[in-house]
């Protein structure tokens, strides 16, 4: 099969976001900037684009895809946060935070509010929540810049929206949360004790 031709689009064109939405909700993948790296993105309800998206990012079938969403208000829409969950959305959405929250049957979800409006926009565009893994091969350092994700991914995507160099360059914080508990799976941007002054500040 002949490979894709990959449209660079900007993320300060209305006209641009718009095409990287379609291209999403036509179950093609598309990299976008947020605060943190950029994401390689797939439409988080489509089947046949999430099973793309983790061959072309070489991962591990068993390992989860973090869901990216269009506000702080979707976390009630896409799962069923406890108060700790609750109370981190409030302190750091939009942010560099990922929470992995009960999903409501059973399971877990990793979602997160990112703080770059072009990216929150691709999604509400997009009309869903998207899987948004860093874009990068699995293994590989997170790409930082559009020209960094070409050359990774270039005739493997539809597209790649610029936004220029990611403004922090370090992946999101992951935390799980359930109920009143917290447990930091990964440092990124934000330190664990950042997170936990913040809560019991709260407290």
């Amino acid at each position: 099969m002949a490979p894709m031709r990959t449209e660079l689009l900007q993320a300060e064109i209305a006209e641009h976001l718009a095409r990287a939405a379609e291209h999403l909700r036509e179950g093609r993948l598309v990299a976008f900037p947020t605060e943190t790296v950029y994401g390689l993105g797939a439409r988080a309800d489509d089947g046949a684009a999430l099973a793309e998206l983790r061959r072309i990012k070489g991962r591990p079938r068993g390992k989860p895809f973090a869901l990216l969403i269009a506000g702080p208000a979707d976390l009630e829409r896409c799962a069923a946060p406890g108060p700790a969950a609750r109370r981190l959305a409030e302190l750091f959405w939009p942010g560099p935070l990922t929470l992995v929250v009960p999903d409501g049957g059973g399971g877990h979800v990793g979602l997160r509010c990112p703080d770059l409006e072009a990216a929150r926009e691709l999604v509400r565009l997009t009309g869903a929540p998207v899987a948004a893994p860093s874009a990068n091969p699995s293994g590989r350092p997170p790409a930082t810049s559009a020209q960094e994700v070409l050359a990774a991914f270039d005739g493997l995507i539809a597209a790649v929206l610029d936004g220029g160099p990611a403004r922090v360059g370090v992946a999101s914080t992951v935390v799980r949360a359930v109920g009143e508990g917290i447990e930091v799976l990964r440092e990124g941007t934000l330190s664990e004790a950042e997170i936990r002054q913040a809560l019991e500040g709260e407290g």
